[in-house]
């Protein structure tokens, strides 16, 4: 049983940063895949980003060059740095942990969530 809980969203404009963190307790993370998904209104979860748990990552196209995801597995917590913001990156980002340590890139091959932390660029 892993709880997930996400931080660092907020408000920014276009072309600027943010830097999202995802505490994780219950258990150590090191063995998990983590990975990072958005959902904007209207709209089907999608994938962003994800880390195995050797630390081979994989991003969607639409994020490439632009975000990095990172973990700290001494601090239990995954990162998501998002530079060079844009409109279309407005969303509600979750955090999720794969068991299976793989980070693959579907909804469907995660265990755990988190509640979600609201992002908002404006223009």
């Amino acid at each position: 049983q892993v709880q997930l809980v996400e931080s660092g969203g907020g408000l920014v404009q276009a072309g600027g940063s943010l830097r999202l963190s995802c505490a994780a307790s219950g258990r150590t993370i090191s063995s998990y895949g983590m990975g990072w998904f958005r959902q904007a209104p209207g709209k089907e979860r999608e994938f962003v980003a994800a880390i195995s748990k050797i630390s081979r990552t994989v991003y969607a196209d639409s994020v490439k060059g632009r975000f990095t995801i990172s973990r700290d597995n001494a601090k239990n917590t995954v990162y998501l740095q998002m530079n060079s913001l844009k409109p279309e990156d407005t969303a509600v980002y979750y955090c999720a942990a794969d068991r299976t340590g793989l980070g693959r890139t579907v909804v469907s091959s995660y265990n755990y969530w988190g509640q979600g932390t609201q992002v908002t660029v404006s223009s």
